[in-house]
Order: structure tokens, then sequence, then C-alpha cells
């Protein structure tokens, strides 16, 4: 694991092809895939998400614009985008509202310019990532590499939620039935109106598309605990196997089966259920 001040220094050389394989890590507040990738049609993401070329620059496209070459990129939650990543391995690392979102993704960025809300950077590289790539081991440290690689985003920009926003994050936290939207406005003693607004405005999409959000963090548990995709569907509050590939699709840009199998799963089966409720 690379010290803070060394985040974007080169990795030790390996070739890709001898990676160990893909990795999902998910724990209660972060969800990270390492792994190879192609395209990924246009989609949103229900969170903040760190883009991080692990061998060079991808094509990213924002809300159907011009594509751009990066090696790294904050998107935040609700903004279209495309991939375009030939193959190559890419680190993608999701952030819950609850450890400061955005703005601690946005820090791990370098060499950055703004691009309608998103922080893109032309150069440099993200060795933590790397390494979880390239060892086989990594799923025992994970948890510890992005802890360290969270806290340094943190370190270098810290913004509070609301604090009405972070009571219904809170709660979305500590149970696996998230409140309807009238149950949470009457939480927090605001309208309809004002707490969509609100919302919105903080996590960047609206609290049904966050629930969303939620609800496929949970299904994505359930594969990793040895559920079949119809089983973690239904187990995640999906109505049918067709209803979680459609919401796969939109919030990633491609089918399930394109990350969920034949990869690697950080941390024990049981504890990650558990951490992703809510």
């Amino acid at each position: 694991m690379a010290p803070a001040d060394s985040l974007y220094e080169r990795a030790p050389t390996a070739p890709p092809r001898l990676a160990a394989g893909p990795l999902w890590h998910l724990d209660a507040a972060r969800t990270c895939f390492v792994g190879p990738l192609t395209y990924n049609a246009p989609h949103q993401h229900g969170a903040p998400v760190f883009l991080a070329g692990l061998y060079g620059p991808f094509g990213l496209r924002l809300a159907r614009g011009d594509w751009r070459r990066v090696r790294t990129a904050m998107i935040p939650a609700g903004l279209l985008h495309e991939l375009d990543v030939g193959g190559e391995p890419i680190g993608v690392l999701y952030i819950e509202p609850s450890l400061a979102g955005a703005t601690s993704l946005a820090a791990l960025t370098a060499g950055t310019e703004e691009s309608g809300g998103a922080v893109l950077g032309a150069s440099g590289e993200c060795a933590p990532l790397r390494a979880l790539w390239e060892d086989a081991g990594s799923p025992d440290w994970a948890g510890e590499a992005l802890d360290d690689l969270l806290g340094f985003g943190a370190r270098q920009a810290r913004r509070a939620l609301d604090p009405r926003i972070a009571r219904i994050v809170a709660g979305l936290d500590a149970t696996d039935q998230a409140p309807g939207v009238a149950s949470a406005c009457a939480r927090v003693g605001l309208s309809a109106h004002h707490f969509q607004h609100l919302f919105t405005r903080e996590i960047g999409v609206p609290y049904r598309r966050y629930r969303a959000w939620r609800r496929l963090r949970r299904a994505i548990a359930a594969v990793a605990g040895g559920s079949g995709l119809t089983a973690a569907a239904h187990e995640a509050g999906f109505c049918d196997q067709a209803h979680f590939t459609h919401d796969f699709r939109r919030t990633f840009g491609a089918p399930p089966s394109w990350s969920l199998s034949g990869v690697r799963m950080s941390g024990d089966p049981a504890r990650r259920r558990a951490a992703s409720q809510g």
C-alpha cells in the first residue's frame, strides 16, 4: 500500500495479463470494482464515483458531449456518462455520502479540470487501485487500502452533509427497508417538495434514485454471498431478474454478467451482505 504522499507514483511493473483477476469490494459505505472493461453505454450512478485507468488513459464522454481521454475522473451522482476502456483494467470506486461524498473523490484526481460537474485528470495514476488488481491476495487487505485512499481524499477536501439529509442517510444504513418519501419527510419535518430539492442538492440524485442504488448494492452483495441473479434480485427487493437487469444496465451501462461472474470478492460473504444493507 503506497503512503498518502505517493498515491500517484508508478506501481511496480506487472503486465495486466498476469493480474489475479477482477475484484469487487463492498462495505457499508463503499463499492469498488477493479478489473477490465470494454464499453459501458450511457448510464447514471446513484453515488459519486472515482475512475482511474490502471495502466493508461481511457475514453470518457459526459452528457453525450465530446469524447475525452483521461487518466482519472470524479463523476458526481446523477451525471450521464459513458466509458470506452478498450478491455484494459480500470479502478471504479463509489462512495456513499456519509463519507463526505464527491469532494473526497475529487481530491484523488491529478492535473484536474472541471467539466459539467465532473473533475477530470489527464495524467497521474492511483497506485492503491492498481495494487488491488495486481495482487492475488488483495481481497484480504482491500478495505485497508480504501481506508488509506479515502483518508487522503478526505484530508484534502471535506464538506459536511446537511444534518437533515445526513439523518436520513444514517437511517438507511441502519435498516434494510428504506422509508418512502412521505416517511422520510415526516422524519425530518420537511415538505415533500423541499425534501426532494434538498436531497437532490446534497446527494446528487433524487431520493427514489438513491434508494434504487442502495438496492443494487444489496443485490451485488447477495451475488457475492453465492446467490444466483434471480435469487439476488428477489433478496434485494426487485420484483424479478428482468427488473434487476434493467436497473443494473441503467446504473452501470452494461448487464450484470459484465462484472458479477468469475471475479474475486473482498471479505467474508456474510459480512459483505450485512454491510451493504440499507
